[in-house]
């Protein structure tokens, strides 16, 4: 399908509040949960609506259970590592639904390209010198950059 979609705006409200997120993220490594949760059920609702209108290219259910299961695995992988804030894991759960919106082919394609920017950036940082194995990094514009991948490859996918 070729044209302007209905998840566009959702689209579109959500670079600037990214790029917010990222950059508050790398100055204080820190992401406020106001913004993320208002985020996430503002995305979630919106994407309800673009779902009843003709010509959506996702489906809200696929979006509420991308939320749901990015949102559980960011979870387990907060309680078992040091390097991942919980902060991390409210922003999977807003990331979860917006890669969800085109399915699961989009969600595993988005999560993977995050956690592989992430690591990249760690290991250059290792290999400079500039960082232990054992440092923290502000993952979350990892996670926004991966996601971007995802919703650009799913809108072209569908």
């Amino acid at each position: 399908m070729t044209g302007v979609r209905p998840e566009v705006v959702v689209w579109l409200l959500l670079v600037p509040a990214g790029v917010l997120l990222a950059v508050v993220d790398v100055a204080s490594r820190r992401l406020p949960d106001v913004l993320i949760l208002a985020l996430a059920v503002g995305v979630l609702a919106l994407l309800g609506i673009a779902a009843l209108l003709p010509g959506a290219g996702g489906s809200w259910m696929s979006a509420l259970f991308g939320s749901f299961i990015v949102g559980a695995c960011s979870l387990v992988v907060f309680l078992v590592s040091r390097g991942f804030g919980f902060g991390d894991v409210k922003l999977a759960l807003l990331l979860g639904a917006v890669l969800g919106w085109y399915g699961w082919p989009v969600v595993v394609v988005g999560m993977f390209a995050g956690y592989l920017f992430g690591a990249l950036y760690g290991m250059a940082l290792v290999f400079a010198g500039r960082a232990g194995r054992r440092a923290r990094i502000a993952f979350g514009p990892f996670l926004l950059a991966g996601a971007f991948v995802g919703v650009l490859w799913g809108s072209y996918a569908q």
